[in-house]
């Protein structure tokens, strides 16, 4: 099994920045994505950012020029650096990673941290 565990979420004015951090750990897995996702209230949850284990980013739309996402692969812990947030980015925001352990491929989740930008 991979847990995954969340950090950095919080209040924060329009314009604000915020700084999520997640770790994975376990034993005998290899992870190949890792990314964040979020969940406004009555909304479906959807891509805010992934990386690869080569580095490569991949952004939503709405979020592009304004977050960033990076890794740290020895670490097993992705980043996701959020500037100028608007009061839409409000959500709960979960990470994920896309793993193998052995010949099973894992898509772990974590247990989301509340993001809300407001005044």
């Amino acid at each position: 099994q991979v847990q995954l565990v969340e950090s950095g979420g919080g209040l924060v004015q329009p314009g604000g920045s915020l700084r999520l951090s997640c770790a994975a750990s376990g034993s005998s897995f290899s992870v190949y994505v890792m990314g964040w996702y979020r969940q406004a209230p009555g909304q479906q949850r959807e891509l805010v950012a992934t990386i690869t284990s080569g580095g490569s980013p991949n952004y939503a739309d709405s979020v592009k020029g304004r977050f960033t996402i990076s890794r740290d692969s020895l670490k097993n812990t992705v980043y996701l650096q959020m500037n100028s947030l608007k009061p839409e980015d409000t959500a709960v925001y979960y990470c994920n990673a896309k793993a193998t352990l052995g010949p099973a491929r894992l898509d772990c989740w974590g247990q989301g941290t509340q993001v809300t930008v407001s005044t």
